[in-house]
């Protein structure tokens, strides 16, 4: 009998890499509605959200080969990079562009994720890994670069102060959009965004620390599905003309 169930509990997690590959594939096909809009109407946060669900797609595609093929340097780099430190910072700065509308803070923007997607290429390029970590189901970034270490504290410093700007610019939004029976569908489908970024942000980072594979995998693809959805739901058109503030609204 146990050995059954021990059977069962492996199986269980070598088809995990199914649900990464699943998240990579949405996040992908968000990436690219994104960059039709961006070649549509010029509006630079779109690129930056285009940016970073490509950002999100190859990270995920690294959680579903380390699940299927086991981890290697190179494929946790990828998703550290891109899934635990970069992708965030991008969606919070398109979310800032989309709300502040000023040349000069849209150049401010970028200049600050320039220097950090330099400054995290060069931290994680440069630290050191624990082979044995690396050898785990889903490694933790504790565990591989060290508590306490500079590759380790990247999302710390970096991506949960821009889970707050998104989030919090999100909310601002719907805010702004609330009691008006025009905007209901970009009312909700903002508030659906903020959920979204919250599993991903929340639960998938905590999943993740813990080296909870099922989980975090579970909450990659459920986390991307909910931003799509709402995302779809903010982009149907109004019946009635709205401000221009609320029209660009996602």
């Amino acid at each position: 009998m146990r050995v059954g169930r021990r059977a069962r509990a492996t199986d269980i997690l070598l088809a995990m890499w199914a649900f990464p590959l699943v998240a990579a594939a949405v996040a992908s096909v968000f990436a690219v509605l994104l960059a039709k809009r961006y070649a549509e109407r010029r509006r630079s946060h779109q690129l930056l959200w285009a940016i970073a669900l490509l950002m999100y797609a190859a990270a995920s595609l690294a959680v579903a080969i380390g699940a299927l093929n086991g981890w290697g340097r190179l494929a946790f780099q990828v998703y550290w990079v891109f899934g635990a430190v970069l992708n965030v910072p991008f969606l919070a700065a398109g979310e800032l562009q989309l709300l502040v509308r000023n040349r000069t803070v849209e150049l401010a923007i970028d200049v600050v994720l320039v220097f950090l997607i330099a400054y995290s290429i060069s931290v994680v390029r440069g630290a050191a890994y624990d082979v044995h970590a690396l050898a785990q189901q889903l490694p933790s970034g504790k565990h591989v670069f060290g508590d306490g270490t500079p590759a380790h504290r990247l999302p710390q410093l970096i991506s949960i102060p821009s889970y707050l700007v998104l989030v919090g610019g999100a909310l601002w939004s719907a805010w702004r959009m609330r009691g008006r029976p025009e905007l209901k569908d970009r009312f909700v489908g903002t508030l659906l965004i903020a959920i979204g970024a919250t599993i991903i942000a929340g639960l998938g980072s905590t999943f993740a620390a813990l080296g909870k594979l099922p989980l975090f995998s579970v909450s990659l693809l459920s986390g991307i599905a909910v931003m799509f959805w709402g995302f779809l739901r903010a982009s149907k058109p109004t019946s009635v003309p709205v401000l221009p503030a609320a029209a660009d609204a996602r």
